[in-house]
Parts: structure tokens; sequence; C-alpha cells
């Protein structure tokens, strides 16, 4: 089997790369080199292109085609609208990663399956998702084009700590004051419910959808079915790094409107909504899955790899002082009453 990915070495596309080299299949990777050199990627086949330069790639995938193509790094239509220009007739599949932020927004019902609603206007780039799926479902409708929607939730990997509040240069900042006994921001009261999935988990419902002749023309959702609580994801942190939390309660509504970061889209348009999702389709699909590492587990070793490997551990001096600015008003409020 034959696959191309558009990205092929993310945070979602990593382990699916690995587990498609491991199992056999015959892989190529378009794009700009960054972590091709990756040892874990022995066995690949690079096309080091911009997908962005639409002639370039024409030329490199020219006379090809492929059981499989991946879309991981598709976030408005009209990179899809290049995507079909460029494989129509060059794959059996086409899978695209949408998102599951993409469900309705309040949700009406928190157990989430793909007959929820899509529809987030808090968040421009659910919204962008939703507008990708619609593009491409229209095209299988109209055209037979194969396609296949993959709608995925929090899914992490050994780089980077799952959390709720962190700035734009990721998670480090938040491990790092949990590590020094700071206190930090966990937003609402920490008890809605969340769901992670650690990426090795994820590439095989993944791969289980990849030349599956049952999953052309649907969409699919992709998560652990373990629910937890924000509270216990942060205590998962501290249990990791041997230090006592010391969590600081702040509404998401307030976030969102005293920063300049995007809390809006991430929190009130993501995770301040409590979720359970229902991957029965995907088990129907995918009769053998079964995601396996719990949220324990996988932050555990997560902490243990960013803290062994200086390149995760990006500092973010801007967001720790709106951490402290915030985290002093609201003790300031409370010494008032």
């Amino acid at each position: 089997m034959k696959a191309l990915f558009i990205g092929g070495t993310g945070t979602i596309s990593m382990a699916i790369s690995k587990l498609l080299l491991k199992n056999g299949w015959d892989l190529y990777l378009l794009n700009r080199g960054n972590r091709n050199k990756d040892s874990q990627l022995e066995g690949a086949h690079f096309i080091t292109v911009d997908i962005n330069d639409e002639e370039a790639v024409a030329k490199k995938i020219e006379g090809m085609h492929f059981d499989v193509v991946g879309e991981f790094i598709g976030f408005v239509p009209s990179q899809l609208e290049r995507d079909y220009r460029l494989f129509k007739g060059k794959c059996d599949q086409f899978i695209y990663i949408s998102s599951a932020s993409a469900y309705q927004k309040p949700l009406s019902n928190s157990i989430i399956s793909e007959k929820t609603p899509l529809a987030n206007p808090y968040w421009e780039y659910s919204r962008n998702k939703i507008a990708c799926e619609d593009y491409l479902m229209k095209l299988y409708r109209e055209e037979g084009f194969p396609v296949t929607i993959v709608r995925p939730s929090h899914t992490y990997d050994e780089r980077s700590v799952p959390l709720g509040v962190h700035g734009n240069n990721g998670s480090y900042q938040v491990v790092k004051r949990i590590k020094e006994g700071k206190p930090v921001i966990i937003h609402g009261d920490g008890l809605s419910y969340w769901t992670i999935t650690h990426n090795s988990d994820f590439a095989k419902g993944y791969v289980g959808l990849m030349g599956n002749i049952h999953a052309i023309g649907e969409a699919v959702q992709i998560t652990s079915d373990e629910v937890v609580t924000w509270n216990q994801i942060y205590e998962c942190i501290a249990k990791a790094l041997g230090v006592e939390l010391k969590p600081v309660y702040v509404s998401s509504s307030f976030l969102a409107a005293t920063s300049n970061y995007d809390f809006t889209g991430s929190l009130l348009g993501d995770k301040s909504n409590s979720v359970c999702f229902d991957c029965s389709k995907l088990k129907s699909l995918v009769p053998d899955f079964i995601a396996t590492k719990r949220a324990d587990q996988g932050i555990k070793e997560t902490v243990e790899y960013v803290l062994s490997h200086k390149e995760c551990q990006i500092e973010d001096p801007e967001f720790d002082d709106y951490c402290d600015k915030v985290i002093q008003g609201i003790s300031e409020l409370q010494n008032k009453f």
C-alpha cells in the first residue's frame, strides 16, 4: 500500500508515519523537510517542497498514484481547493484532519458523536475547519472524490504537555511554574470533563481507516474513551514533577475578556466545555481499535521527555507575567472580602 502525507511529522502525523513504516507501507512525506532527518522516519520517501508552491508540487508527483493521501495541515478551504487540483485522480482515498472543536458550542449534549451539529461562534479556526469539511463533502457528493474526514480532540505527544491555559510558546512555561512551586491558572473550577488522546493511540484509529472502503464519504472522530477533569490533568503533571499543585481558578469568560490571548476560541470555543466522545462509529469501522495510554501514564512520560530535552523547554516570560498579574489581582480582590 502506498500513501502520501502532506506534513507527516507533526504532533498527530508523526505517530501515524511511524506506525505505517512499521507495518510496511510505502510512505511518502511531502513537506519542507524540517523533521525529515528524524531516525524514526527511516524508510520513508521525502518530497521536499512547499505545498503552497502548487506548480512545483505538481511536477514532483507527476505520474504518481496513491492508495491514500493524508492532509494534516489544511486549515482554510483555499488549501483544500489546491489539494483537489493536485490529487484529483491520483488517490483512492483523501483523508482530511478536521477538529472536534468544530462541534456545536455551547453543547446541547455533552455526549458527542459524529451526528453532533457543527457550529462554533467562538473560534475562527473551528469555523474554517467546518468550511473545509463542507467543501470536501460537496466534492464527494457531486464528483465522487473519495473523502474521509477525521476529527481529533486534544491529541498530544511526548514533546508538549496537554494543558488548558498556556501562552503562545506552548505549555512548558506552565510546567516550569508548577515545578517551581508557583500558582497556576486553571480555567473554570477544574471540574469540567475533558479527553486527551496520546498520538500513539490516535495513530491506531487513523491507520485503521486507511484503505477502508467503508470510511469513504464518512466523518469519524478518533479519541480516547477516558474522561478526566482538568483538575486531574494538572494533578497528574504535579505528581510527575514530584511537587504540590497550587491551582488558582479563573473564569474562562474572564480570561477571554482580559487578555490578548485567544481564550475566546481555545476556552469558550473548546476546552471550557465538558465533553465525552462516543467513538462507536470508529469502532464499527476499526473493530480492533482501543486506546491504551491512560492520561496519567501519557502525562508522566511527556513530562519526563520534556525535562530531558532542552529543545522542548521553550520559555514564555510574557505569559509568565500575565499569570502573575491575574493571580495577584484575584488575590487582592479576595482579600477585600
